[in-house]
């Protein structure tokens, strides 16, 4: 599985009911955070290796109500400190 982040701008006040129906119906959804600046909520997915970020993106992603624009990051290499 590969994580990927995707940032979500959301119609103003819609971000928690956005969050809500991510979560609910999308199952590759990880975690959802409310953050500062050009974006309201960042999204962790685990995808298959062998599925498509852009067309999971498109078809899942956008689908969900009261989006305004994302910004999608691929992730490559995961670090971790010493226990």
């Amino acid at each position: 599985m590969r994580p990927i982040f995707i940032m979500v701008k959301c119609e103003l006040g819609r971000a928690y009911d956005t969050a809500e129906h991510a979560v609910d119906e999308i199952e590759e959804v990880s975690e959802i955070y409310s953050i500062s600046g050009q974006f309201d909520l960042m999204v962790k997915c685990y995808l298959p290796e062998d599925m498509d970020v852009g067309r999971f993106v498109n078809s899942r992603i956008h689908a969900l109500p009261h989006i305004k624009d994302t910004m999608t990051l691929i992730t490559f290499n995961a670090f971790a400190g010493k226990s």
